[in-house]
């Protein structure tokens, strides 16, 4: 089996957050006149580990990192993938008060989005779950994010209905719904909330939302029935961090 094609980390947050938490992962580095400056000590890292960095021009920033919205500078690295939850659970898992759950976000963007609130939040830890529209830890996940994902552990399971339940106990696994779900300052309190995010189009599955605690509602106040998922779940996040009900 042929090793993983290294993923392509494109702007100047993203690339520094992965300096920061795993510099032994960076291959290679490229960035155009005007991140000379941001790029330097970065670059200095580069030569005394000999591996390779490079100025380039704007066009061939757009080749490397296979993106317009390079933000400058782009880091090949090694990839980061989401972790099997297997065997005993982590205690990362209820180690902050808000652990969030994603089942079927297939936008890679709403998932960089969505990493990024969760990050800001104070999370820990998230997890994807199994269904197949699930995107992964993409390199436009890793750019939407703005290095997030290099602060928190990601992990992945094969039965998120499952997992839920066995989580009980130490979490409160929420669903977020569009509707039929209680206000957030009416959720219980006393324990981290697993929050469980779902599809954009059609919210948890029905197995996922049976292994939840309840329903969760953003009441609108407006004439907008609905937010995006990346939208919903920032507002979400503030509400179930510390202070936020």
């Amino acid at each position: 089996m042929r090793d993983p094609d290294p993923q392509r980390i494109c702007g100047p947050n993203a690339v520094r957050a992965l300096f920061l938490r795993r510099p032994q992962d960076v291959l290679r580095l490229f960035f155009d006149p005007e991140r000379a400056a941001f790029a330097e000590p970065l670059a200095r890292h580069m030569a005394r580990t000999r591996r390779i960095f490079r100025e380039v021009w704007p066009e061939e920033l757009v080749r490397v990192g296979g993106t317009q919205h390079h933000g400058g500078i782009v880091a090949i690295a090694v990839p980061k993938k989401a972790e099997m939850l297997e065997g005993p659970l982590p205690p990362i898992l209820w180690s902050a008060p808000l652990l969030p759950v994603l089942d079927g976000i297939g936008n890679p963007h709403n998932l960089g989005a969505i990493l990024r609130s969760a990050a800001f939040f104070g999370a820990r830890a998230v997890i994807l779950g199994d269904d197949p529209r699930q995107a992964d830890l993409s390199d436009a996940a890793f750019r939407t994010s703005e290095g997030a994902v290099e602060h928190l552990t990601v992990f992945r399971t094969d039965n998120l209905p499952s997992l839920l339940r066995r989580l009980e106990g130490r979490v409160l696994p929420v669903a977020a719904v569009a509707a039929g779900g209680v206000p957030p300052a009416q959720v219980p309190q006393g324990k981290p909330v697993a929050l469980v995010l779902g599809n954009e189009e059609t919210g948890p599955n029905a197995a996922v939302l049976a292994a939840c605690a309840g329903g969760c509602t953003l009441p609108a106040l407006g004439p907008l029935e609905s937010l995006n998922v990346s939208a919903a779940a920032a507002v979400l996040f503030h509400a179930f961090a510390p202070g936020g009900r």
